[in-house]
């Protein structure tokens, strides 16, 4: 990406945080870019640094302002976009002087009037108090990913109140937008050569709620089946929007890969109830083993917090239980973070911190020996895989199979001996070898294997 269209100075982004982050960077990006500003990738070179942070736990805090006042000391004009404008928007310059504007998580539609007001010598502080504004496919994107892949981001925002997440008080209330809508986006994404769509929001099983008075999630898997792009996965599927309607639509369109991310924090009731998820102790099992039943192949990503306030040892080995019952492909394990205006950073009971580590450990270390035996299975199979990067010193290639989501799972190395991989492509490939995390193999041409 880089610089281009300078007539009214270069700008640059520093994106820090999660996908639904990095969309609106592209959208900012787009903007910007057809109001006739220069992108750049270097920030060295840009006029104005835009820095869209992540204010989730205290450690995304803390690098955000590292990054924010590194590009004050290198003399440049800096808006602070995103998640950390919104939670601090009332204070965030004052404590911050060196940069000059903010840009909240319901306005980066304001970009360009916030680098234009900076560029002639003011500040830019307008942040709605409450986030409503969502991008539709009519607004611009500039591509910061790999052209093979995009996120699509379904429905901002959230209606749950998770003890320890101050997610809806960063991104307000979900609002999802319309399937006409998400459906056009996708067929721009396609015609400019994208191979894989991600489907991004807060929850994306409760797609469509506020919008048509129950989920539609099903009705617009369907719709996207119609859209000529390889592979669509769905990251965030809570187990209770995972309806048998729904996971149909993942066996029948058949671009719908067989991958759920159900973020399910943990196992044991008395935990989920202290963690405002009551209901989702009573779907686990059920659930998991319909899938299974439904979806044979389905690759199973899952996210737990350890640590909790009250967790006993009995508790965790309830989740040590769970995990070694369902044999889950992907886990992430983090230790509970107290976030300060959360119901969860004043309960009583603490875990203390050497503890906390421990059973993060020993639930990492429980879920490698699965990942292992689960990649293992892999080997002798004839896979299609994505293919992303490529060592021009070796011709070989890294990639990914369906079974790994872009960039929080593992990768496929591939050598190529007779030549036929190109980037940004799907190939047939042999599974060699496997390791706890990634998969090694060679490309073949179909039928081969």
């Amino acid at each position: 990406m880089g610089a281009k269209g300078i007539s009214k100075g270069t700008v640059a982004i520093a994106h820090l945080g999660c996908e639904k982050n990095r969309v609106d960077t592209e959208h900012m990006l787009g903007l910007l870019a057809a109001a006739g500003y220069g992108i750049t990738d270097d920030e060295t070179y840009a006029d104005c640094v835009v820095v869209n942070t992540c204010s989730f736990i205290e450690a995304a805090r803390q690098e955000s302002v590292r990054t924010i006042l590194e590009f004050a000391e290198l003399g440049k004009r800096v808006v602070i976009a995103g998640c950390l404008a919104q939670h601090f928007r009332e204070t965030l310059l004052a404590e911050i002087p060196e940069a000059k504007g903010l840009i909240g998580t319901g306005d980066y539609q304001n970009i360009v009037a916030a680098i234009e007001q900076v560029q002639a010598g003011g500040t830019y502080v307008p942040v709605s108090a409450e986030p409503t504004y969502i991008a539709d496919e009519t607004v611009p994107r500039y591509p910061t990913t790999n052209g093979a892949v995009a996120y699509l981001r379904v429905a901002e925002g959230c209606d749950y109140r998770c003890a320890f997440c101050i997610i809806p008080h960063l991104r307000g209330n979900q609002r999802s937008r319309p399937i006409e809508s998400i459906v056009a986006e996708a067929k721009q994404l396609a015609a400019r050569g994208v191979q894989e769509l991600v489907l991004i929001s807060q929850i994306t099983t409760n797609y469509g709620q506020d919008l048509y008075g129950r989920p539609h999630l099903a009705e617009l898997l369907y719709a996207l089946g119609k859209v000529d792009v390889p592979w669509i996965r769905m990251h965030y599927a809570y187990p209770t929007g995972l309806t048998p309607q729904v996971l149909t639509a993942i066996q029948e369109v058949p671009n719908v890969l067989p991958y759920l991310d159900l973020p399910l924090q943990h196992s044991h009731p008395e935990v989920l109830r202290a963690m405002n998820r009551p209901w989702q102790s009573r779907v686990n099992d059920g659930i998991l083993t319909q899938i299974k039943t439904l979806l044979p192949d389905a690759v199973l990503r899952t996210t737990f917090i350890v640590g909790f306030p009250g967790e006993t040892e009995a508790h965790f080995e309830d989740l040590c239980a769970f995990v070694t019952r369902h044999q889950f492909d992907h886990v992430g394990v983090f230790a509970f973070s107290p976030e300060e205006g959360t119901p969860a950073a004043t309960l009583p009971d603490p875990v203390p911190p050497k503890v906390k580590k421990q059973r993060r450990d020993r639930l990492m270390a429980l879920q490698q020996e699965i990942a292992r035996t689960r990649n293992a299975q892999e080997v002798g199979k004839v896979v299609t895989v994505l293919l992303e990067q490529e060592n021009p010193e070796t011709g070989e290639f890294i990639g990914r199979s369906p079974r790994f989501a872009p960039e929080v799972d593992g990768v496929v190395y591939l050598r190529d001996p007779q030549g036929l991989g190109h980037l940004e492509e799907m190939v047939s490939a042999c599974i060699t070898g496997a390791n706890d995390y990634d998969l090694f193999g060679e490309i073949v041409e179909l039928g081969q294997g």
